[in-house]
């Protein structure tokens, strides 16, 4: 997909334009990923990476910048046993990956409006 991206982008002095627009419109239908306590799901094939094609994936970045990074860093840590046992029930757990998801696409939503409404004014004023 990318190689055909590429050739379609052309070298003229559109080509970096042509290059956004259609990798932002490939990548919108692209599913989100969504947090989800392992411990509420009985069928393991929804814990597989489709594009890294492993069977078991877990993401997470620094836990500076998302609470729920901090909730996957302390679970990822008492899983390994290099600090206490988390004292919180599955459930609950779910709740706040639920809750963390419904921010995210939240977020997700107002970037894409804030975006259609810059474009909407950048076309209006050329």
């Amino acid at each position: 997909l990318q190689k055909s991206l590429n050739e379609t982008f052309g070298a003229d002095k559109y080509s970096e334009a042509r290059k956004e627009v259609l990798t932002n419109m490939f990548s919108r239908p692209m599913q989100m990923a969504l947090y989800f306590c392992t411990g509420v799901l009985e069928d393991e094939t929804l814990f597989r990476h489709y594009a890294l094609n492993v069977p078991f994936y877990t993401h997470f970045t620094s836990p500076i910048r998302r609470y729920a990074d901090v909730v996957v860093h302390r679970l990822l840590s008492a899983s390994l046993g290099t600090s206490p046992p988390i004292k919180m029930e599955k459930d609950a757990i779910q709740l706040q990956a639920d809750h963390c998801n419904d921010r995210k696409m939240a977020s997700k939503r107002v970037q894409e409006l804030s975006a259609d409404l810059f474009f909407a004014i950048f076309v209006r004023v050329r």
